[in-house]
């Protein structure tokens, strides 16, 4: 008896479901502990090293487009450069969407991609549009959330141990260019008695043009909320026009910012005679606030029909 009662403790410990049963039942495997004993094989694993050179491969195009920006001089160079990182920022997002990856790099990994996505729409942002009214690219790409993205994935993933190296291109600041109040932007001569004043009460600068027929013939410079005063206007009819805006380049001679275009619809006409007793000439104002009071009405114009 005492053999059997030690049979059927044995049994029970291997966690048998059936009876006491014979001897011979008791030697054989139970599949429900071969079941419970097995342990779940581990997942394979991506090697880190082997992520490091797919990251490194897919990066260094991305790379050499960003520094051919950052070397580039402004205009048609700059305007190709861009494009060219964009399509490379765009296609390394793409491959970091399929490479293999370890655990612990997959979300930088991912942020990653979406960050350079990012900086490929800020690049074509930057790009020049060939407008008379353009902010410099780098300052447009320093608006963008693209490069700053970049950095801290990047950043996240190099302190994991996976370098991944990118040289932004350089951003710059908006500016402020402006001139003295008055100053003539251009001068084709002026030899006659008629006075013109511009009142700007609007809350940007403005430059005035004045033309002749299809000649430029002055251009003033005139600061928000200020006047200035072009004195030996020559006689004749002359179209006003102006533009306003932030930030004067002189060497485009337009606003980078903000940018309007405009021109009075009545001409601004001089004439001189002698009357008795001396000589009488037409002394001009026109203001560039909108008022109740004012008898002269603007037309908005492309910025191409604008005065160079």
């Amino acid at each position: 008896m005492s053999a059997l009662a030690l049979v059927s403790v044995s049994l029970a410990a291997c966690g048998s479901g059936g009876g006491s049963g014979g001897g011979s039942g008791g030697s054989e495997p139970s599949p429900s502990v071969s079941s419970e004993s097995a342990e779940p094989s581990p997942s394979p694993t991506v090697d880190p090293a082997v992520y490091r050179k797919a990251l490194t491969t897919t990066l260094a195009p991305v790379d050499r487009a960003l520094r051919a920006v950052d070397r580039a001089p402004e205009g048609k160079g700059l305007a190709k450069a861009l494009g060219a990182a964009a399509t490379a920022a765009t296609s390394a997002a793409d491959s970091l969407d399929t490479v293999p990856t370890p655990d612990d790099a997959a979300t930088g990994n991912n942020d990653l991609a979406m960050a350079l996505r990012d900086l490929s729409g800020d690049l074509t942002d930057a790009a020049p549009d060939n407008t008379r009214c353009a902010t410099s690219p780098r300052v447009e790409l320093g608006d963008g959330a693209g490069p700053g993205a970049v950095r801290e994935a990047t950043d996240t993933l190099t302190a994991l141990g996976y370098p991944a190296r990118l040289k932004l291109p350089r951003i710059e600041k908006p500016r402020h260019r402006r001139l003295g109040n008055g100053r003539l932007v251009k001068d084709s001569g002026r030899s006659g008695l008629g006075k013109l004043t511009i009142d700007n009460g609007t809350d940007s600068d403005a430059v005035i043009a004045m033309t002749r027929g299809k000649k430029s013939v002055f251009t003033v410079y005139v600061r928000k909320h200020d006047r200035a005063t072009v004195r030996s206007v020559s006689n004749g009819s002359y179209t006003v026009y102006f533009t306003t805006g932030t930030d004067w380049n002189a060497a485009k001679k337009s606003f980078t910012r903000d940018c309007s275009f405009q021109k009075f619809d009545d001409k601004a006409v001089f004439r001189t005679k002698q009357v008795s007793g001396g000589t009488q000439y037409d002394v001009l104002t026109f203001s560039l606030a909108k008022s109740i009071l004012g008898n002269a009405t603007t037309s908005e114009i492309p910025e191409d029909q604008f005065p160079s």
